[in-house]
């Protein structure tokens, strides 16, 4: 499961996801890409299921990149824990992703597989996506 290695602080604020991606927006590495059309919260879990699916769609042809990381901690209290007592442990790790950003690249494969494997993959995430080419 993806995390990062290090964070400065534990526990993070929840933030706002109003806006939309100011970097990471066009394809870069590869020659077709997965973008955001919705802001989310991408969880690692989700990320993984998405990967997957894309390695598995194109048969391990050509190269994929992923273009986004769950930085983000987010906590939740465990189940019968009465109100107040501080905040909760840690849940999970989220990606945040904003309308534009491109959350997956591909390169090496034709332009059907990449758009049967991408569609494949936006089923496993929790945000609105559309195929882009470079």
């Amino acid at each position: 499961m993806l995390q990062p290695k290090k964070s400065k602080y534990r526990k993070a604020f929840r933030g706002n996801r109003n806006g939309v991606a100011s970097r990471g927006t066009t394809v870069v590495f590869g020659d077709f890409g997965l973008k955001a059309t919705s802001a989310g919260w991408v969880s690692s879990r989700q990320i993984e299921a998405a990967r997957k699916k894309i390695t598995y769609a194109t048969k391990r042809v050509g190269k994929y990149w992923m273009r986004m990381f769950p930085d983000k901690p987010i906590t939740k209290k465990a189940v019968g824990v009465k109100m107040g007592s501080g905040k909760g442990d840690i849940h999970e790790y989220v990606a945040v992703v904003r309308p534009g950003m491109v959350l997956f690249e591909i390169g090496g494969v034709t332009p059907d597989v990449a758009k049967s494997a991408f569609s494949k993959a936006a089923h496993k995430l929790s945000v609105k996506t559309t195929v882009i080419e470079k």
